[in-house]
């Protein structure tokens, strides 16, 4: 094998883990046909999930389209399986509706929840401290100096 195929797999094996746990936290909406309404119709995310929209073997052809235009399953059907992540900076309250069966009253929301704020503390290492570092070399100095004035009036050294 080449050195790109093996960095090839090496790199796909590595995603596959991170794909498949982004895929189990997804929310799952589907299709209730006999009522003809989204199941659930109300779902709560954060920034950075996704809701996965998926039916399949309907009698009647559906779609999923943000009344703001965020997202667009696309074209009314009878299979359907279309993933959205809500980036972050998307948080808010998004209504979405079956095209085909808006009038009858297939509507949904989806509330996304804003992100936590990670806040990362940095350490600064004491050895890299300008302040610490110019204290102790005055010290070490004051020290010698001390040192060396008793040396030179004949004292014993400590």
């Amino acid at each position: 094998m080449t050195k790109t195929l093996l960095c090839t797999l090496c790199l796909a094996l590595l995603l596959v883990p991170a794909t498949a746990s982004a895929v189990e936290s997804d929310v799952i909406v589907t299709v209730d046909s006999t009522s003809l309404r989204f199941s659930p119709s109300q779902v709560t995310v954060t920034e950075g999930q996704a809701v996965r929209f998926m039916w399949d073997g309907q009698a009647l052809a559906h779609n999923a389209v943000a009344d703001d235009g965020l997202f667009d399953s696309g074209d009314p059907e009878r299979d359907v399986d279309y993933r959205f992540v809500f980036e972050v900076g998307t948080a808010g309250t998004h209504t979405f509706v079956c095209e085909p069966h808006a009038s009858v009253g297939m509507t949904g929301t989806i509330t996304v929840e804003a992100a936590p704020v990670e806040e990362i503390e940095e350490e600064i290492p004491v050895e890299n401290t300008p302040a610490l570092s110019m204290l102790s070399g005055l010290l070490a100095t004051a020290f010698a100096a001390a040192f060396v004035g008793r040396n030179q009036e004949g004292e014993q050294p400590l």
